[in-house]
């Protein structure tokens, strides 16, 4: 079925062929997803209702997408990253899935926010949201739509954190499920997924062997320990920088260098960073740094390294790479940018595989679907999961990769619930 009259802002219909594979191929490692698609087929929970999801274009949103529109939603797509859409993925929803797309890959600021109008026309009842800016957007710009929101869901660490601030101000219109704060999205996307992505675009964007190099990551959250585990097996040497006494005692234990990040600039090779928050490698430690230092962010935003800064003290900015841009200082050092200081693992690489994206936007659906069953019942704060909907999706996870556990005997039941001896 080809839908092609659909209203959309993408690159090129005629790279659908291509999605559409790509689609079909990461459907094929998210097995969870599948499971829950076949039941809203049939029980169609968002009949008659508009979604507006904001998000990375990839093929695992994409899937998502898709599984939401089954169950009855009118969807539509709007990218949350200007350097991560997969432009052909953008195509094939919109040619081949009837979801209308506004993203194209390398898209300005300016372009990127007529975007975000297009998610607010929509008039959603139910947000999907990956960082929080539409949902941000529509509380300052339209407030009168935020209003007849049902609900939102919320991907990352960075979009919670912006959420728990509109919470505490008393200025969130509606209920929100930080989707981030399950346990089968952030022990598993955030640490296998991030770690992986993200050790990944470093690799493809500069080609260089981290094996021996000293790889400095900034916050120990579960993204920064799955990027320390990873850099750790490829055979860095690891050091952390942390503002949180228990996440760097954590990290030492875990036999890794702790230090401030003023330290850490003068023997860094290669610097992550990935904490949600704003100029975390700031212009005096980039001036300080050695020559042909490395510096990449696996946070949501790309002011956690502030480039722009760095820009006052360049003399020339050299594309050296694709993803690699050569900061000629008036120091006389390099500086070696990745992805212009946005999202690493999305832009140089292919973001998470689908198979722990099947976790975090199972999820996602979930949560879309405990918004709808609870309208009405929930207050205008955030939310987390049930621990049930946890322990369910784990169970599908499971199931899928064919791995049996135990289970308790009545006896052994009976005793864990009971305080006598």
């Amino acid at each position: 079925m080809l839908m092609t009259e659909l209203k959309c802002d993408i690159k090129d219909i005629n790279l659908a062929e291509q999605g559409k594979n790509q689609i079909e191929w990461a459907f094929k490692d998210m097995p969870v997803l599948t499971q829950i698609q076949k039941r809203f087929i049939e029980e169609q929970p968002f009949k008659g209702l508009k979604l507006s999801a904001c998000s990375h274009v990839t093929k695992e949103t994409a899937a998502l997408c898709i599984v939401l529109k089954s169950g009855g939603a009118d969807a539509i797509l709007v990218a949350s990253n200007p350097l991560s859409t997969q432009d052909d993925v953008a195509a094939a929803l919109v040619k081949y899935y009837g979801i209308p797309v506004f993203a194209i890959a390398g898209e300005s600021t300016e372009i990127y926010k007529k975007h975000i109008q297009e998610a607010i026309n929509h008039e959603p009842d139910l947000i999907i949201e990956d960082g929080c800016d539409l949902v941000s957007t529509l509380h300052i710009e339209r407030p009168d739509l935020a209003a007849k929101v049902i609900g939102s869901t919320e991907e990352t660490t960075t979009g919670i954190i912006r959420l728990q601030a509109m919470e505490k101000e008393g200025q969130l219109k509606f209920p929100a499920v930080g989707v981030n704060s399950s346990l089968t999205k952030h022990l598993y996307d955030n640490r296998y997924g991030t770690g992986q992505s993200s050790m990944d675009g470093i690799i493809r964007a500069t080609n260089i062997l981290l094996a021996g190099k000293t790889v400095v990551i900034s916050g120990y959250g579960w993204c920064g320990k799955g990027c320390a585990m990873r850099a750790k097996a490829l055979g860095a040497n690891v050091i952390v920088c942390e503002v949180d006494p228990l996440k760097a005692l954590e990290a030492a234990m875990e036999g890794y260098r702790v230090m401030p990040i003023a330290k850490a600039a003068l023997e860094g090779d290669i610097f992550l960073t990935v904490t949600g928050d704003k100029h975390v490698v700031d212009v005096h430690h980039l001036l300080t740094m050695k020559d042909g230092a490395f510096v990449a962010n696996a946070g949501h935003f790309d002011w956690e390294v502030n480039v722009n800064g760095l820009k006052e003290y360049t003399t020339e900015i050299k594309q050296i790479r694709p993803d690699l841009e050569e900061y000629k200082l008036n120091n006389g050092k390099s500086i070696y940018v990745l992805s212009q200081g946005r999202l690493v693992n999305l832009s140089a690489a292919e973001g998470h595989p689908a198979s722990v994206m099947d976790m975090s936007f199972a999820n996602q659906a979930l949560g879309m679907e405990f918004i709808v069953k609870n309208r009405g019942k929930l207050e205008n704060k955030l939310y987390t999961l049930p621990h049930d909907v946890d322990v369910k999706i784990a169970e599908l996870k499971l199931k899928s990769m064919g791995i049996e556990i135990d289970t308790l005997t009545p006896e052994q039941e009976a005793y864990l619930h009971s305080w006598k001896l």
